[in-house]
């Protein structure tokens, strides 16, 4: 099997599972509890708190554990907006996000807010326009760090910095650039990411907060780890999350560099190919690779490499079922790219010799359905 899709999802890192299943064995108690087992369950949720904050640099921030970045998107979003009516029902975003965000500003839409989209120049935010767009209304403004279907990445620290002194809040989907790339945190009010993009367990995610911001909660009954998210905390994820990002991080640059190389190679042997347009550009990272084969339905050249073994991604996995990839058309303002892009994602767990054994059959399945 050669695997190509890992912005989708990854596979789980085997010391990530063995912590998950110590502390599903040994730490029985639920947190909450007062008892003894409960005490021992609370201490081990703090310590992983504790590593996830350090490791990411954090100090006046809270930690609050959902069950993955759509679920943190939409407590960020909606819980922040509702929270904060006063403030205004602006809301400025751009057109390379991911459904998990344009569902909760749609909703929020209904109820009277408002939704302007930033222009970009590349696939960056253009920041002359989100200047312009910033009224006295404006809310909140939520732009991802890295496009999940391009691999384009925002200069989140520029926008930040520009932000901070603005009414508004910020907000940043961090789920492809977390494990990835470093980001400086300052100047964020709201950070989202997941655990199975880093090599985590599914069902798990976290929404990081500014202390002193306030958000609606979506889920009520209870405080659990924090007033903002009820129910039973989720001990083992909590835990092998932390294990998770702390192993992602270790050697982040050498891994970068690695996926460069890998990136470097695929875009040479990719570019000889005949109606084959390369859509990610230099300010995607190298993670993530977006082509188009004219004139060949994405979901059919999927299918196509499927048999030889080989799994790439056609839209964002989350994606609606469009026929066009807003976010393709948005960087490269070309309908047709846009109709026929499939997006291929690579590790450091990626081998060269993975990505020869895939150029072969992506020629062959070029082949193929071009006479068919």
């Amino acid at each position: 099997m050669i695997y190509l899709d890992y912005s989708a999802t990854t596979p789980v890192n085997k010391e990530v599972l063995e912590t998950f299943n110590k502390v599903c064995n040994d730490f029985i108690g639920n947190p909450n509890s007062l008892h003894k087992l409960g005490v021992e369950a609370k201490k081990l949720e703090e310590s992983a708190t504790k590593q996830i904050k350090e490791l990411l640099h954090l100090d006046n921030e809270e930690i609050i554990y959902t069950s993955g970045s759509s679920e943190s998107n939409n407590l960020a979003i909606k819980g922040l907006c509702l929270k904060h009516q006063g403030m205004g029902k602006h809301i400025i975003t751009t057109n390379l996000e991911h459904s998990s965000i344009y569902g909760p500003i749609g909703y929020l839409q209904k109820l009277g807010y408002t939704v302007d989209f930033v222009k970009t120049k590349n696939g960056l935010v253009d920041m002359d326009d989100l200047k312009r767009l910033l009224t006295d209304d404006t809310v909140l403004v939520t732009i991802s760090s890295v496009n999940s279907e391009t691999g384009i990445f925002q200069d989140i620290k520029k926008i930040a910095t520009f932000l901070k002194d603005k009414k508004c809040f910020f907000h940043v989907d961090m789920t492809q650039s977390i494990g990835k790339v470093n980001i400086p945190l300052d100047n964020i009010d709201l950070i989202s990411f997941s655990a199975h993009k880093f090599y985590g367990l599914k069902g798990i995610g976290v929404l990081i907060k500014k202390k002193e911001i306030t958000l609606e909660p979506l889920i009520h009954g209870g405080k659990s780890t924090t007033a903002y998210r009820s129910g039973t905390p989720a001990l083992p994820l909590i835990v092998s999350l932390s294990k998770a990002l702390r192993l992602a991080l270790e050697n982040l640059d050498k891994k970068y560099e690695y996926v460069l190389d890998l990136n470097k190679y695929l875009k040479e042997e990719i570019s000889k190919l005949e109606d084959v347009a390369i859509n990610s550009n230099e300010n995607s990272i190298p993670h993530i690779l977006n082509i188009s084969v004219i004139n060949i339905k994405p979901e059919t050249m999927q299918h196509a490499l499927e048999k030889y073994d080989i799994y790439i991604s056609t839209q964002s996995a989350c994606s609606a079922n469009n026929k066009i990839s807003k976010a393709v058309l948005e960087l490269t303002n070309d309908e047709k790219k846009s109709s026929y892009s499939i997006r291929i994602s690579l590790s450091y767990l990626t081998t060269k010799e993975e990505l020869e054994k895939f150029i072969i059959a992506l020629k062959k399945c070029i082949n193929e359905l071009k006479i068919k």
